[in-house]
């Protein structure tokens, strides 16, 4: 089976796709797709480190470096719980406001541009298919055996 002919391989290549774009968007915003998607999660109340690493899916070592530079843009701070050192709150600054806003402007509005280019129908299918694929990713138990 060649690559080009892997549903995972067309899963990827779109999806990089449009990480790329988002990228390319939000650099000239000054920030990153990862950093729009982490601003996102972010909530006015503040939000725990842990919450937003369960939210996007984002690795912790990944996340930390994400969060560093959050800090020194000037988009976020963070508060130690007083009675639990072990918990971190993430707030955005008023810039971070500024900057999730512009995320979700983009987020919306690249969204109703798919909505406008495919058919309810296809859109349903496709939708009830990345699901399907979700699922059975999960689920899926290899069974090439490991070479000892």
């Amino acid at each position: 089976m060649s690559q080009e002919n892997t549903i995972d391989y067309f899963l990827k290549a779109c999806w990089q796709t449009v990480a790329n774009k988002y990228n390319v968007i939000a650099s000239g915003f000054g920030f990153t797709q990862a950093a729009g998607y982490i601003l996102i999660n972010i909530h006015k109340e503040g939000t725990p480190v842990s919450q937003i690493a369960n939210s996007t899916g984002v690795k912790t070592t990944s996340l930390s470096r994400v969060l560093n530079n959050l800090e020194s843009l000037g988009f976020i701070y963070r508060e130690v719980n007083a009675s639990d050192k072990r918990s971190v709150k993430v707030y955005l600054t008023e810039l971070g406001r500024e900057k999730r806003k512009i995320a979700k402007d983009v987020v919306r509005e690249f969204n109703e541009y798919l909505d406008a280019q495919l058919p309810e129908k296809e859109r349903r299918q496709l939708v009830r298919s990345l699901q399907k694929i979700n699922a059975l990713a999960a689920s899926y138990t290899p069974h090439v055996e490991l070479e000892t």
